[in-house]
């Protein structure tokens, strides 16, 4: 997904709760009647683990005649994680990969030094509305990975294992979790997992990976006694176990991993530890010298301007 232009999302007010070192209420933005919103980055955090980015897109439906068509734009120093919960995607990049992505699959695209891709609604879907709901997040890469050759991995739903325990369950998309680990490769040590509490369930959250923190899709959780909506960031304390429960069922993500331990630019869609190579990028887009997507080579995204 284009990174879009638009206000950082907004920090929440003091919490009385300790296990909570930021709350983020993400900002909003329409793009053709598909809502986007942004948790991260943020003036006040801009990572957590690796995920330097992170949307929420829908849930939303496209009625007859509309369509997702985000043309193709370009990709450095990081990977792309896209999540669906609803609805498909077709993905092609300029590595000649061409992928209708289902919801619960994982798409993986690590850019490394430079990939270009676009995501459309599927030709043999249009016409007809469609829902649409999913997660696109960025993993920074890491120190000495930031300009690996670029890489398209798909990991189907059926693959990732499952968890379902006290009226906690849900999926590890990526790292490990309850015992659990998934197959998706990530550059660094990193954590994401899809987790639904039923009426009155809890789940803990141990303390083992550095930075972690929830987006909470649907429902409210409680933490620590206070209650926390749906559409929050929440970034826990490091160094304790969290309990997050919810008394009318709730449906949230975990995500984080270890710190990079240095810091990162980010540009429009461009990521690195160096203000030179963003700019390089900045100039190779606008010069056309990054690769063409087969299929899908009679548009593009320009460069912005600002």
């Amino acid at each position: 997904m284009s990174f879009f232009p638009g206000t950082d999302p907004e920090v929440g007010d003091k919490l009385a709760c300790d296990a909570i070192e930021l709350m983020v209420i993400p900002s909003a933005k329409d793009i053709g009647g598909f809502e986007v919103r942004r948790a991260l980055p943020t003036a006040k955090r801009r990572l957590v683990g690796p995920f330097i980015f992170f949307d929420r897109m829908g849930p939303a439906l496209l009625r007859a005649g509309q369509a997702l068509d985000v043309r193709p734009h370009p990709h450095i120093g990081l990977a792309t994680v896209t999540y669906l919960f609803d609805g498909k995607i077709r993905h092609r990049d300029s590595l000649g990969t061409e992928m209708v992505i289902a919801p619960g699959d994982v798409n993986l695209m690590t850019a490394g030094r430079g990939i270009v891709h676009s995501e459309r609604t599927p030709e043999e879907l249009r016409g007809a509305p469609m829902s649409v709901s999913g997660l696109q997040t960025w993993l920074a890469l890491p120190d000495g990975k930031e300009e690996v050759a670029p890489l398209f991995e798909n990991t189907a739903a059926a693959e990732l294992p499952e968890f379902d325990d006290g009226g906690a369950s849900g999926r590890v998309v990526i790292g490990a979790f309850d015992g659990l680990k998934s197959p998706v490769r990530a550059a660094s040590d990193t954590l994401y997992a899809d987790i639904r509490l039923q009426p009155g369930a809890s789940v803990r959250i141990p303390a083992d990976a550095e930075e972690r923190a929830i987006y909470t899709l649907e429902g409210t959780v409680t933490i620590s006694g206070d209650r926390f909506p749906d559409n929050r960031l929440l970034v826990f304390k490091p160094g304790d176990e969290i309990v997050v429960s919810s008394e009318g069922g709730a449906h949230f993500m975990l995500f984080g991993g270890a710190s990079l331990g240095s810091r990162r630019y980010i540009w429009w869609n461009f990521v690195s530890s160096s203000k030179e190579r963003i700019e390089q990028a900045k100039e190779e887009w606008k010069t056309g010298r990054f690769d063409i997507v087969p299929g899908d080579d009679k548009e593009f995204i320009p460069l912005p301007e600002n």
